[in-house]
C-alpha cells in the first residue's frame, strides 16, 4: 500500500530510513531545509501488518519557463533492494507523484554498488534508464567514494589499518601542537574563509558562508564543523553529518600556511573516532576521482583518501525515467540555447 508522508506519519519515516541500512540523511526531511528551492516529497509503501518496507523521498523543481518540473531522489529508494514487489510499488508510488507535480523526468541516485548487477537489471525492468558508464564526478552526486567500514573494530585496530605515513601524520599534527574542536556556529568565519582560500588553490567554486550555517542549524547534533588549530590560528576546517549508521565527510579546507602540520590528517581521525563512537558501520570520505592514474590533476585526493585503507566504492550512477518526452526535447534544446547565449554573453564581456 502506497502512503504519501505527511506531518502525521513523518516520524514513522524518519525514524525508518534512520534505522535502515539503505537510510540516508540526504532522504530526510532535515536536508529538505536545506534546500529551500526544492519541494520535498516522501512516499511509503507498507506491508499488509503496517509495518513499513521502503520509502522514497524525492526534491521537485521547477523548470524556469516552462509548465514542467524535475524530480529527483537522491539516494533513495530505502528498502530492501532484493525486494522487487516493494520497488515496483515505490516506482508507481513515484510515477502518480509525477503525474500530479508535471515532471517531465524522474531521476534517481542510489546507494547501490555498480556491481550489483541484479539491482541496475531489476530497475531497468521497471522501466528505468540506466547511466553510461564514467569516470570522473558526474551527477550531482559523486559516483566514486572511499568507504571505512567500522563495524567491530576498535579504534586502535581502525589506526593499526592506516598506511604507517597516515599513522604518523596524525601523530605528528599532535606533537607539533595542532589541536581539533568541535567548534559549529563559533568557526563559521574562519571556516569560510579557508573555504575561499581552498577554492583559489585548487580551481573550484565554493559554498558561501550562509550555506554551512544553514546546514548546522537544519541538521542540528547530525553535523559538527571541527576546526584544527596551531598557536589560536584556524588552520583546517571540516564538516561531517551522521546519520543512522554512517557519517559522511562532507567539506574540508585548509590554510596555504603551515600545511606541513599535517592538520587534515587529525581532522579525518577526529571525524572517524566520532563515527566509531556512535557505533556507525561506515565512515564515507564521499567522492574521489574514477580515474585513477598519478597524472590525474585529481589522484592527490584519491592518494589521501585511499592511505585510511577505506574501499574504493562505485555506485551505479543516475537512474531517469522520462515521463514527457517532449518536454524533454524542449528542456534540452532550452537548455543548449541558455547555455549558447551565457557563452557569447562571456564573450562579449571579456573582448571590452
Amino acid at each position: 500500500m502506497i502512503e504519501i508522508v505527511s506531518e502525521k506519519n513523518l516520524a514513522q519515516y524518519e525514524q525508518f530510513i534512520a534505522s535502515h541500512p539503505k537510510g540516508h540523511f540526504m532522504q530526510s526531511i532535515m536536508w529538505a531545509r536545506q534546500k529551500p528551492e526544492w519541494r520535498w516529497q516522501a512516499i511509503m509503501v507498507r506491508r499488509d501488518d503496517g509495518e513499513i518496507a521502503g520509502s522514497c523521498a524525492v526534491l521537485i523543481r521547477k523548470v524556469p519557463g516552462m509548465p514542467f518540473t524535475l524530480m529527483y531522489g537522491c539516494r533513495g529508494p530505502v528498502c530492501d533492494i532484493r525486494d522487487k514487489a516493494v520497488m515496483a510499488e515505490l516506482t508507481e508510488g513515484l510515477r502518480k507523484l509525477a503525474r500530479e507535480n508535471k515532471s517531465y523526468t524522474l531521476k534517481l541516485d542510489p546507494d547501490v554498488e555498480a556491481e550489483d548487477v541484479q539491482f541496475w537489471q531489476d530497475m531497468q525492468s521497471l522501466g528505468y534508464r540506466l547511466p553510461p558508464a564514467g569516470k570522473n564526478f558526474e551527477g550531482i552526486q559523486p559516483r566514486f567514494v572511499f568507504r571505512l567500514y567500522l563495524e567491530g573494530r576498535s579504534k586502535d585496530e581502525l589506526m593499526a589499518s592506516f598506511e604507517s605515513k597516515w599513522r604518523y601524520n596524525i601523530r605528528l599534527a599532535g606533537r607539533k601542537g595542532v589541536t581539533v574542536e568541535i567548534e559549529n556556529e563559533k568557526g563559521l568565519d574562519e571556516f569560510s574563509d579557508l573555504m575561499l582560500q581552498t577554492g583559489v588553490r585548487d580551481g573550484f567554486v565554493t559554498r558561501k558562508k550562509e550555506y554551512f550555517e544553514n546546514m548546522l542549524k537544519n541538521l542540528g547534533d547530525h553535523a559538527r564543523l571541527y576546526m584544527a588549530r596551531y598557536e589560536g590560528r584556524a588552520i583546517a576546517g571540516t564538516l561531517a553529518v551522521a546519520f543512522g549508521d554512517k557519517v559522511w565527510y562532507l567539506y574540508g579546507a585548509s590554510s596555504n600556511e603551515d600545511r606541513n602540520l599535517m592538520p587534515n590528517y587529525l581532522l579525518q581521525w577526529e571525524m572517524i573516532s566520532w563515527a566509531q563512537e556512535l557505533g556507525a558501520r561506515v565512515y564515507d570520505f564521499r567522492g574521489v576521482s574514477g580515474d585513477l592514474s598519478e597524472d590525474n590533476p585529481l589522484y592527490g585526493l584519491y592518494r589521501f583518501k585511499k592511505g585510511f585503507n577505506g574501499k574504493f566504492t562505485e555506485f551505479g550512477g543516475e537512474l531517469e525515467m522520462v515521463l514527457r518526452p517532449g518536454a524533454a526535447v524542449l528542456v534540452k534544446y532550452a537548455q543548449k540555447a541558455f547555455m549558447s547565449v551565457r557563452r557569447l554573453a562571456y564573450l562579449a564581456k571579456n573582448r571590452k
